[in-house]
């Protein structure tokens, strides 16, 4: 079975409708599945902040607005602050970046081939994951997206158009701004190999940084009209050189690290896979820009999607690496993905399908283990909790943290009253609908004595009745417990909180404000 795109059958609604067929089967599987009260609970705060008129960065710590925009827009369009009102926010945009990358691969293709385009999709799908940061891997297809119409036909009109999508993708995220500005630079230099025709590197370097102003024109606006944003977006970029770091460092997985003979031969092999797909992030960086550049050189064309991701891929393996887990290989890995998917549809069909088959079988085997919908379908343990009016399925240790912060809440903070949950579980404040006595709401790398000195402040102003401490090493490193990263908060709290007794986990210390009945 063929696609043909005509008028009675247009290729982009064919290609919407599947992309809207795979996100909705996804979602119906397990859209209702897991809940996380770390980095979920960090952008559904945020949300629900946005949705009461507070400004990311500058009334919370949070990612960059745009994500907080998207999702608090729709769900006040819906009237739903809830948990599931969020994910059906961000599987709108998931919707879209799924679209945008099938739409590449499918123009890239020969003949339109159903199947090819089903397989594509499952690839794609099954390494769309963690849920919350279905925006983050959207975005890399959309950057895709971008860069191939401009290579497509470099004109100035499109040079204004890439700079101008890659200012609005930097308003969602500018890591992402950054990645699009370096892919960029690298196609607009490819661009100008051997070209004679206008517009030259120069002339279109500069449509396109007019491009980048106008799409990042809501930020210099939210600078300019929101009293106090401009200081703390300010403050927020100057801590990432503070920190010298974006995330904290995992050592990367390399596949001969794999013990073969101490656990399962599946769980080997997928390990093995999980560092083969690093390595490629970077292989596949390096070749295809070799190749595209040998082919430029000799006036050989070059599908414009692999040219997009080619640029793109080192800069997104970047990302992947600096955080080397599962979750972040997934937010850097769609260069490579969508890359590899495009070059494979070139080849004879002797090639073609072997070659796709073995990158979805690989797909499908890494990544389906994480999704929360087969966790809970292969552990048999889930249960049923109500969180935002919404029923979810979750494992048993995440409803007793829920049960107990609910507990706590009823005990010690009726009303509106406060209460601290730090360092990790910003979600606590979103699942009982409270706002953080502190600006920041995901405590991990160390900050100055006067950062702390002002959210005491806060803290006092406040007047918490309780204060959750999850006192873990995280990542085993000992420097990164509350009590080393946020002395004064901490001795704070031991000074005007007293220590229940009886915390149901170790780690969790549970404190009551000195004074409360």
């Amino acid at each position: 079975m063929h696609l043909i795109a005509n008028k009675d059958n247009p290729l982009p609604l064919l290609i919407l409708a599947l992309a809207t067929l795979a996100v909705s089967a996804l979602f119906a599987w397990q859209g209702n599945t897991g809940f996380n009260l770390w980095d979920e609970g960090y952008l559904w705060y945020g949300a629900q902040r946005v949705m009461l008129g507070e400004v990311p960065i500058r009334d919370f710590m949070g990612y960059d607005p745009g994500r907080y925009y998207w999702s608090a827009g729709l769900m006040t369009l819906w009237g739903d602050n809830g948990i599931m009102a969020l994910r059906g926010a961000v599987a709108i945009f998931q919707t879209i970046g799924l679209f945008v990358g099938l739409l590449l691969i499918a123009r890239a293709l020969k003949k339109q081939d159903i199947f090819y385009l089903l397989l594509s999709a499952v690839t794609l799908v099954v390494w769309m994951f963690p849920r919350h940061k279905l925006f983050d891997i959207s975005l890399s297809i959309l950057s895709i997206g971008v860069l191939a119409f401009l290579v497509q036909n470099p004109t100035s009109r499109r040079y204004f158009f890439a700079g101008l999508c890659i200012g609005l993708i930097a308003i969602f995220g500018r890591n992402h701004g950054m990645y699009g500005v370096a892919g960029s630079l690298g196609v607009m230099v490819w661009l100008s190999l051997k070209r004679a025709e206008s517009p030259r590197l120069i002339k279109g370097f500069t449509y396109w940084a007019v491009g980048v102003a106008t799409g990042y024109a809501p930020i210099l606006l939210m600078a300019l009209l929101a009293p106090g944003f401009a200081i703390a977006f300010w403050e927020s970029i100057r801590f990432l050189f503070e920190a010298k770091a974006t995330n904290l460092p995992l050592p990367v997985p390399w596949p001969w690290r794999v013990d073969f003979t101490l656990v399962p031969i599946g769980e080997a092999i997928r390990g093995a896979l999980v560092g083969l797909f690093f390595i490629g992030t970077i292989v596949f960086g390096v070749l295809s820009i070799l190749w595209v550049v040998r082919q430029k050189l000799q006036n050989k064309p070059s599908p414009p999607v692999l040219v997009a991701a080619s640029f793109l891929a080192l800069p997104y393996a970047h990302f992947a690496y600096s955080r080397a887990d599962v979750g972040h290989l997934a937010q850097g890995i769609f260069p490579l993905l969508v890359g590899c998917l495009v070059l494979f549809s070139t080849q004879s069909a002797k090639v073609k399908w072997p070659l796709i088959l073995m990158l979805c079988t690989a797909s499908v085997w890494v990544m389906h283990i994480y999704h929360p919908g087969w966790q809970c379908h292969a552990s048999k343990q889930c249960m049923n909790i109500e969180i935002s009016h919404s029923n979810l399925q979750v494992d048993p240790a995440t409803a007793s943290d829920v049960e107990l912060l609910r507990k706590l809440a009823a005990r010690y903070a009726p009303g509106s009253e406060s209460f601290i949950v730090t360092p990790f579980w910003p979600g606590a404040y979103a699942l009982l609908e409270h706002k953080s006595p502190m600006w920041e709401t995901y405590a991990l790398f160390p900050r100055s004595l006067a950062f702390e000195q002002a959210e005491i402040e806060r803290i006092k102003a406040a007047r918490p009745r309780f204060a959750f401490i999850f006192d873990l090493p995280l990542d085993g490193r000992d420097e990164l417990r509350f009590r080393n990263t946020r002395p004064l908060i901490h001795q704070y709290i031991l000074d005007n909180f007293e220590l229940l007794p009886d915390s149901p986990n170790p780690a969790y210390q549970i404190y009551k404000a000195k004074g409360e009945a």
